[in-house]
């Protein structure tokens, strides 16, 4: 079949930059879904996006869907003949409903006997007459929150929609999309190329665009190239490095069709406020990046992105100087006036704010953070006064003007003012610790003080939520409780803290007055224990494995995470999937025959065959030798010496008839297989573990 490549643009006014890589890469995967479904070959597809347009190519397309058989079955045989060989009204029925007539069909036997069968060959459509349609169920799936309409039209697009490419080799497919007739033709630089380029064919696009058109149309191309120039202009000019934000290089990315870097400078008394919010106002506000020395300390530079190629750069330059300025001024201002109220005089000032309308203000909220922080500090052997204090002024820099207008700054201008108010370095670090991890893979907190304050604020959300019946649903989790959820484990397990999630939620109910719910830390502790499953998934441990540890429900994640590690561990040996299955078996065994009821004391004297006299001495020999490493924590070593047990235990069930005639016999058997179920049990339910066989 032949084949041709083909293009779409679609030419707008410039599209919302933090969104427009999903929506290209959404416009691309839709369009490649539907060809698939289509049944339509096609080789590789390539996305452009930049501020004005979203396009997709698609090399070496099918020009027609494949030709596909077409069977359908209609009546049985001996249904579609009368007695004398005449057609029934099922069989004329069934013909007509097709278009056919009855000696046009076949027969098709079967095991259950002959039917009726209609058989053809249903042509493939053009790809021209489909491609259309495909590009607007495209266009109609992209993750677009709001429509807009434009004009008279009544079509509606996240932008205007003013263009329309559409070429299948260097023919335009002349049917509407998006209420436009397609052609040949795209536009350049707003500036640069103000008019309309013919594209040729659409392996002449980017080529065109970038040439003539001053556009260069390939985000990833262009994206790399800003941050080459970004690189080169910092080390070049300054000799310092440019910190590249990958998300703001994105965004950078996504507002230039043709990206020049250059360098500005501002004054250097600015530099006396906290780097920080001198860089949240460059990025957040204007999209510079910023520069720092060879020892990382901030240079009074930026570099900005122009989208156009100036006669003269100077101008450029001095206009987003001029614009950065007061920008610098108000956050120096901020800061200069915030430092002359103490955090400590601005506790009361969080009283009118509300955290949660039935678990009152963030005032409050504080109040159950220090107590619930003060035990927790005790309980990992830091000091519960530093916790406590800072803990109550945790939460008073939201009410300082630096975070009213950089709200990205809460924590980080805490730890700065409280540091200028002559409080405790520990005290000054939690106050930004308590909100790390902040994403997924954040740095955690390095003070003790800072873990305390951390867990203590994420436990008390997730057990007043859940205590007034408002758990995350779906999708919907308002107040963030996974992730406070997993950084809670997170901090726990990789800080080594000896704390018991059951004992911290009881600790935190305790604080409340307001809950409705009953058992609720006992709830939070099942939704965070539940947590553990994504945290290992993304370490490539199976879910068996956390399954096997989850069954013995440990509520100390340092010691789950240790079991799980073990346990992992314990699969990789060539005698895992055999004890898996012994122990599958010897736990249906013991759930038949009374389960709980069942002990473990195993009389020596009832011991008859050689195979469970072996077993129960291989037991005793274990007991002694893994009960010690059980207490230590050491389940990977007693783990590992279990697995010496896998011949006694292939043996025994070999050899050995559990279920004996003679009660005191038999339940001496059931006994020695408990002993010997408990014993992993101390660690994990590897019943659950895949077994062979």
């Amino acid at each position: 079949m032949a084949t041709q490549d083909f293009l779409v643009e679609l030419g707008t006014e410039e599209l919302p930059p933090k969104a427009l890589k999903t929506l290209s890469d959404a416009f691309t995967q839709g369009i490649a879904r539907g060809l698939e479904e289509a049944g339509i070959e096609f080789g590789k597809v390539e996305s452009f996006a930049a501020p004005r347009r979203l396009a997709v190519r698609i090399r070496n397309l099918s020009d027609a869907q494949p030709d596909k058989s077409v069977e359908k079955r209609g009546p049985a045989v001996k249904a579609a003949f009368d007695d004398a060989g005449n057609p029934t009204r099922a069989l004329t029925g069934f013909a007509t409903s097709l278009g056919v007539t009855p000696d046009q069909l076949d027969t098709l036997e079967t095991d259950k006997g002959a039917w009726v069968v209609y058989r053809t060959v249903e042509q493939g459509k053009p790809t021209v007459e489909l491609m259309p349609d495909l590009v607007e169920q495209s266009l109609a799936g992209l993750p677009i929150p709001k429509r807009m309409r434009w004009g008279a039209h009544r079509t509606e697009f996240v932008r205007p929609v003013h263009w329309v490419l559409l070429l299948f080799g260097n023919k335009v497919i002349d049917a509407p999309i998006m209420g436009l007739t397609p052609g040949n033709k795209t536009r350049g630089h707003r500036f640069h190329c103000p008019k309309s380029l013919i594209i040729p064919t659409p392996g002449d696009y980017e080529v065109v665009l970038k040439q003539e058109g001053y556009v260069i149309a390939d985000f990833a191309e262009r994206r790399e190239q800003i941050r080459a120039g970004v690189t080169e202009l910092a080390e070049k000019e300054a000799g310092g490095k440019a910190v590249i934000d990958e998300d703001l290089l994105d965004e950078v990315t996504a507002l230039n069709e043709w990206p020049v870097p250059l360098m500005g400078r501002f004054e250097e008394r600015f530099l006396d406020v906290p780097a920080e919010a001198l860089i949240s106002s460059m990025k957040e506000h204007q999209k510079y990046f910023h520069v720092v020395a060879a020892d990382g300390e901030m240079l009074p530079l930026f570099i900005t992105v122009a989208n156009i190629q100036s006669k003269d750069p100077t101008q450029v330059i001095s206009g987003n100087e001029k614009v950065i300025r007061p920008r610098l001024s108000d956050a120096a201002f901020f800061y200069e006036t915030d430092r002359k109220t103490k955090l400590e005089d601005r506790v009361d000032a969080l009283k009118p704010i509300v955290f949660q309308e039935k678990l009152g203000s963030i005032y409050d909220k504080s109040v159950r953070v220090a107590a619930l922080a003060r035990k927790i500090a005790d309980a990992i052997g830091s000091d519960p006064a530093l916790a406590e204090r800072a803990a109550m002024l945790a939460k008073t820099d939201l009410v300082t003007e630096m975070v009213l207008e950089f709200t990205d700054l809460q924590g980080i201008m805490g730890q700065y003012y409280a540091a200028n108010d002559g409080e405790p370095e520990d005290v000054a670090k939690a106050l930004n610790e308590q909100y790390m991890p902040r994403f997924a893979g954040d740095d955690l907190p390095t003070t003790l003080t800072g873990c305390a304050i951390a867990i203590a604020d994420r436990l008390d959300s997730l057990v007043g939520l859940f205590g007034i019946n408002q758990p995350p649903s779906g999708t919907r989790d308002p107040f963030a409780l996974r992730r406070a959820s997993l950084g809670v484990l997170r901090i726990i397990i990789e800080r080594q803290l000896p704390l018991d999630l059951q004992t911290c939620c009881e600790w935190a109910e305790a604080n409340f007055t307001v809950l409705t719910e009953k058992n609720t830390a006992t709830t939070v502790v099942d939704y965070m224990l539940e947590r553990f499953r994504a945290h290992y998934d993304e370490q490539g441990i199976g879910a068996e494995v956390y399954l096997a540890v989850h069954a013995r429900r440990p509520t100390r994640p340092l010691d789950f995470d240790r079991r799980v590690k073990a346990v992992e561990a314990f699969r990789q040996l060539p005698e895992a999937q055999a004890l898996a299955g012994a122990n599958k078996r010897v736990s249906n065994i013991l759930t038949k025959q009374g389960g709980d009821s069942i002990g473990e004391t195993v009389d020596a004297s009832l011991l008859q065959d050689s195979a469970e006299k072996d077993l129960a001495e291989q037991v005793n020999r274990q007991a002694d030798k893994v009960l010690p490493l059980f207490e230590q924590g050491d389940y990977a070593s007693a783990l590992s010496s279990l697995a010496s047990l896998r011949q006694s235990v292939d043996n025994f069930f070999d050899e050995v008839m559990v279920m004996a005639d003679d009660e005191a016999i038999r339940n001496n058997r059931l006994a020695l297989l408990n002993r010997l179920r408990n014993l992993f049990l101390r660690v994990a339910d590897i019943s659950l573990l895949p077994t062979t066989g």
